[in-house]
């Protein structure tokens, strides 16, 4: 199954969590699931956890296995013509997030045996890799034309950086202008 529910109870789960033996532990186990969510169900999730009476802390156990979760922005657009944000992969190989029973959720990696095994780069045969030169092996002509070429980098570089600043002017001024029409617009 992609997802697993289990809620335990008793003494041996007291090695979890001391609260668990007397309030029981939940368990979730989620392997292999692909899904995508969109942005205004998981913001309408807020009302749903507010309450007046602050509620009990029940120690849980959420382990995530090979999943990949999309979420989409399916808000409208500001603009009309704005093709809207792209959309965020989440990809978890493997992620265990715990309740203790002072309901901090903790996020932890498996440690040990149970990681995925790193896949091994593909072999390149030698007549396709790219052949090698030693930097130290250049010649001292080379590297003297190197030298002769830092001022000249030093003064593109600075043409680079008046552009830059100009670029965020522009920027300020254009988003300045925005705020005119529509005082709580944000980037």
């Amino acid at each position: 199954p992609k997802l697993s529910l289990r809620l335990e109870g008793g003494p041996g789960t007291a090695t979890l969590s001391p609260r668990a033996e007397h309030k029981d532990l939940l368990r979730v186990l989620l392997r292999g699931c692909d899904t995508e969510l969109c942005m205004s169900s998981l913001t309408s999730l807020g009302p749903f956890l507010e309450d007046e009476i602050i509620p009990e802390v029940i120690p849980m156990e959420i382990e995530v296995v090979d999943a990949k979760i999309t979420l989409k922005d399916d808000s409208p657009p500001v603009y009309p013509t704005s093709p809207g944000p792209l959309p965020i992969a989440l990809a978890v190989d493997h992620i265990v997030v715990r309740r203790r029973d002072d309901g901090v959720f903790h996020l932890t990696a498996p440690q040990g045996k149970d990681l995925p095994k790193e896949e091994k780069p593909l072999s390149v045969p030698e007549e396709q890799k790219a052949p090698v030169e030693p930097v130290l092996a250049a010649p001292a002509a080379a590297r003297g034309l190197q030298l002769k070429q830092v001022p000249e980098l030093q003064k593109e570089l600075q043409t680079l950086k008046l552009a830059l600043a100009e670029a965020n002017m522009d920027k300020a001024h254009l988003l300045q202008e925005i705020r005119k029409y529509n005082p709580l617009f944000q980037l």
